[in-house]
């Protein structure tokens, strides 16, 4: 069964968004029917107000916490941001027993960290979220977006029926149209500007030439979360995959002393990643310190 999971950035909770999800024991016989379902991200943004869902992960285990008594991690797979937070609000509602009829919030309703959806209700909120076309698509792209149109085009949530859960779950599902959104995402929280470098290269047709980087690809556990993803041009994102560069955790650009090559000239001067200002928007730590460790050559 799918699920919202309320998630706050500034949470006691150790959560690591589209990684794992820690919640008290209140919780578990609701999330224990979401394993090998999908779940919506939902929570607040920062200078925002009100209540967003940002994105969807599937649900692949749970497990005890050993060392808080009474309280679990629920383990996510195939994580990916919406191209747009979506207000709860929005159209009336998505969650008809916390939106009412009559546009009244059920309050109580809404403090529950994990509340069960069912798939209409999921459809319409990852129609909603997922359904932006790419503003900057590459030569490859006419059959996925073809796709997108479609699902764009997909029924109002007012006349969906169950059946419309499958061609979401099918889309969502499908790497081509991951890397597509993912690539999208990057591009856009970057400015199409190369982190290392700080080139901004857009080609003639107006396609910026950056590439968007999994910082822990997705064929080695990795996720469409925009915080394992970085800008990178061309060459600089082949030398990152190689291990010729990598990040600290301070975005201090590290050098392999295997480089063949001196490049510092390309590089930034101050040897600091440039990123997006947004925290929720950055390389997160867990996926900067894999990369230092299972990448990188020292």
């Amino acid at each position: 069964m799918k699920a919202v999971f309320y998630h706050k950035p500034d949470s006691p909770y150790d959560d690591a968004e589209g990684v794992r999800y820690h919640f008290p024991q209140t919780y578990l016989t609701r999330v224990q029917k979401t394993v090998g379902d999908w779940i919506v991200y939902y929570g607040p943004l920062n200078g925002r107000d009100g209540r967003y869902y940002t994105g969807t992960a599937r649900v692949g285990s749970i497990v005890a916490d050993p060392e808080r008594p009474k309280h679990y991690y629920a383990f996510l797979d195939d994580y990916i941001d919406f191209d747009r937070a979506v207000e709860y609000k929005e159209n009336g509602g998505f969650e008809r027993r916390l939106v009412q009829p009559d546009g009244q919030i059920n309050q109580g309703y809404k403090v529950q960290a994990v509340r069960l959806l069912d798939e209409v209700e999921y459809a319409a909120i990852v129609k909603a979220g997922l359904s932006a076309s790419e503003t900057w698509p590459d030569r490859d792209v006419h059959e996925e977006e073809v796709v997108s149109e479609r699902f764009a085009e997909s029924p109002q949530p007012e006349i969906l029926d169950e059946e419309f859960d499958r061609p979401v779950i099918e889309l969502i599902s499908r790497r081509k149209w991951r890397d597509i959104k993912f690539r999208q995402n990057v591009r856009i929280a970057y400015d199409r500007t190369c982190a290392f470098t700080g080139l901004r290269l857009i080609n003639g047709h107006g396609r910026p030439e950056v590439a968007a980087a999994h910082i822990r690809p997705v064929e080695r556990g990795g996720n469409d979360w925009i915080r394992n993803g970085i800008a990178l041009s061309g060459t600089v994102h082949w030398m990152f995959d190689r291990g010729l560069f990598s990040l600290a955790d301070d975005l201090t650009i590290l050098k392999s002393r295997h480089l063949n090559h001196d490049i510092s000239h390309l590089i930034n001067k101050d040897m600091k990643a440039l990123v997006p200002k947004e925290l929720r928007l950055q390389p997160h730590p867990i996926y900067l310190s894999w990369h230092r460790q299972r990448v990188f050559k020292v």
